[in-house]
């Protein structure tokens, strides 16, 4: 076997003397590799990437005979491109900068310059990888990642395919790394998948959502499946409704080329947010290996439908200018790179059921919109009010419903909203909060998203990245709605710093609901 579900002897039995073997933040240490990274001139090479490849040299886990190759169209030798990489570490890694760790990272960074049409660039990538597995002995264990927009996605595949660099042999293997957005609609997804998995098979394909490599989304599961406390309140017995938000303080800034056309429900709801839909609403897998957490997730996104009327459950809108914070701001048809007519929306919710035993009945609302009130991204069950039969109106005028809160960024951690008497003589009961935070709980930090996803592609473990079908029932669940929308015309107006438009507070009033103000 080969692809992800075949690791080396090296993957299995190398340790490294720099790890501190009482840190269980990420125990396992990848195995002899080089990592290729397509569009490393980019944003999110720079502040992501590279700083997550020294963080994990600097934790001890990558092999010294680990290597990194760049590939761009520039006039650079490798030298020239370490110092790229050292200057994007020193100013992004969250580990201490120790030269002689940077020094052993150093001595595998390669650089290779090209277009991606140019086959002599790909046939120096090759004889660059050849070089290195006998050099450095990374085995002939390579991944490629494609942090390049989709566009350039059958070209670079295409050039792979020709060279035979995505083909593995003996007991080594070849991995892809793609980056969201995993198609514009249904239909480009499925030609997405179909291309890339006529390279590499799908076990060897991982699709990054960073969303999935926090530590409190995977803290979903255990506080779900380790903790008996929350498992019976965990359904439409109990549950009134489920409210899933990301919410950004930033407007467009210099990324308008790229976002116009695209929109928040294909940057985030389509991904990110369907993903935590899924792992709120999973049932117990038989185990929390990848095939057996992404079955139980695509039995929810298969059983995820759109409340209908979709015009009347769902919102849109474009942030206008305002004020964040103390600051005032410009709204989005001012934005240099916008066109004035787009109807692209910066601001989207929309209301989804998922049809299972457990969920029949209970309202999903999901949205995700930029120049917002705070950045905040959480995950609310708002549960059902009790009938306060012993208590007069005068008691519980101020309590609301009870909520259980997973705070996904920033203040990672989980809040319970209850009821609680107020000190004195009267029965008068008001909302308190109980709160967890990692921060308080943990003296570790958690790894950073990035650190935890390109050690598992490099360990071959898929655990925390969307396969194939999840990708295009994702698809399935958002089409509907992008047609209305097309259908409806332009998105409404809101205020930066505020909630979003009117609408959207309208979609949740119809039905005596309210969104949170986190």
């Amino acid at each position: 076997m080969t692809g992800a579900g075949k690791r080396s002897g090296a993957e299995q039995k190398w340790t490294n003397p720099l790890r501190d073997p009482h840190d269980r933040r990420l125990p396992r240490i990848a195995g002899p590799s080089a990592l290729v990274i397509f569009g490393v001139t980019g944003d999110l090479a720079r502040r992501k990437l590279m700083p997550a490849i020294y963080d994990l040299a600097n934790r001890g886990l990558l092999p010294p005979s680990f290597a990194l190759v760049g590939f761009a169209r520039r006039d650079w030798g490798d030298a020239d491109f370490a110092d790229i990489v050292r200057e994007a570490v020193e100013a992004n890694c969250r580990t201490e900068f120790r030269e002689e760790v940077w020094g052993r990272l150093a001595e595998g960074i390669r650089f290779v310059a090209g277009s991606f049409e140019d086959d002599a660039a790909f046939a120096e990538l090759q004889d660059t990888l050849t070089a290195l597995d006998r050099e450095r002995g990374t085995d002939g264990n390579h991944a490629y990642y494609l942090s390049i927009p989709p566009k350039a996605f059958p070209v670079v595949l295409s050039q792979l395919r020709r060279t035979g660099m995505a083909d593995p042999s003996g007991e080594s293997w070849r991995r892809v790394v793609i980056e969201k957005p995993f198609g514009h609609d249904l239909e480009s997804a499925v030609e997405l998948n179909a291309l890339v998995n006529s390279v590499f098979a799908e076990e060897s394909v991982f699709r990054i959502d960073h969303y999935l490599g926090k530590e409190t989304v995977q803290n979903i599961l255990a506080l779900r499946f380790a903790n008996q406390l929350f498992d019976p309140l965990w359904s439409s017995h109990y549950v009134d409704h489920v409210q899933i938000t990301m919410a950004e303080d930033i407007g467009l800034g210099g990324r308008a080329g790229y976002y116009d056309g695209i929109g928040a429900a294909r940057d985030v709801i389509q991904n990110h947010l369907l993903q935590l839909l899924a792992l709120v609403a999973m049932e117990e897998p038989v185990s929390f290996s990848p095939r057996h957490l992404q079955i139980e997730k695509i039995k929810v996104l298969s059983s995820t439908r759109n409340i209908h009327p979709i015009a009347e459950n769902s919102a849109r809108g474009q942030y206008g200018p305002g004020w964040q914070g103390s600051d005032k701001v410009i709204g989005l048809k001012d934005e240099e790179g916008f066109a004035a007519d787009s109807t692209t929306e910066t601001f989207a919710a929309i209301a989804l059921e998922v049809d299972t035993r457990r969920w029949a009945g209970v309202p999903f609302y999901l949205r995700t919109g930029k120049r917002l009130g705070r950045r905040v991204t959480e995950i609310a069950l708002v549960f059902k009010r009790a009938p306060h039969l012993p208590f007069d109106d005068t008691m519980t005028a101020e309590l609301g419903q009870n909520a259980l809160v997973i705070r996904v960024q920033p203040d990672e951690g989980v809040t319970l909203r209850f009821g609680s008497k107020v000190p004195g003589n009267s029965m008068e009961v008001r909302d308190v909060n109980m709160d967890f935070s990692y921060g308080e709980a943990f003296t570790v930090s958690s790894p950073e998203a990035y650190e935890r996803l390109l050690l598992d592609v490099l360990l071959g473990e898929p655990s925390l990245f969307p396969v194939n079908e999840e990708v295009e029932l994702s698809w399935q669940i958002l089409d509907p709605v992008l047609a209305e929308w097309t259908r409806e015309g332009n998105p409404d107006e809101y205020e930066s710093g505020t909630w979003g438009p009117a609408s959207a507070d309208e979609m949740l009033s119809r039905t005596g609901r309210t969104w949170r103000r986190p």
